[in-house]
């Protein structure tokens, strides 16, 4: 296997891995130990507890996907600078979860809050926003390569 595809394997295989954690993360903190929310909260708890767990299958399927792209692309210290790509597309798979979580089931498809149950539900949803971008930001500055870096790999 050519020194690309095994970046691009541990690029892909780390943002996946992160996007999964952090699914898998909200459903194990706010859905099961907090009990704040489900996916869906317009339903019984019969309904909620489905929705939850075809949730928890797709973060699980989300995790081992990642871990199979990781294994594949091998030892990420055989890459240039291969941990920092590791953790920082890690990172930005997480940030991207809660970003595309919170944008799209908290504010567009309203279909649940992060602690409908707050006097103030909105800056727990924000909070879970600024969690995302702040991740995201930080893989970003993780696995940043400087331009001659750059500029040698393509050498």
């Amino acid at each position: 296997m050519g020194a690309y595809t095994k970046r691009r394997l541990l690029q892909i295989g780390s943002f996946v891995l992160g996007f999964g954690f952090l699914g898998a993360m909200d459903g194990i903190l706010f859905h099961q130990i907090l009990q704040w929310h489900s996916v869906i909260m317009d339903t019984d708890r019969s309904g909620q507890i489905v929705s939850d767990g075809i949730f928890h299958l797709a973060t699980t399927i989300t995790l081992v996907v990642g871990g199979v792209l990781l294994w594949v692309a091998g030892n990420p210290t055989d890459v240039h600078r291969g941990v920092r790509l590791l953790v920082g597309w890690f990172f930005i798979g997480g940030g991207i979860f809660n970003l595309v979580e919170g944008i799209i089931n908290h504010h567009l498809l309203q279909i649940h809050r992060v602690r409908p149950d707050a006097d103030n539900p909105l800056m727990y949803d924000l909070a879970f926003l600024a969690s995302g971008a702040i991740l995201l930001l930080a893989g970003l500055w993780i696995k940043r390569v400087k331009k001659t870096e750059t500029e040698q790999l393509s050498v």
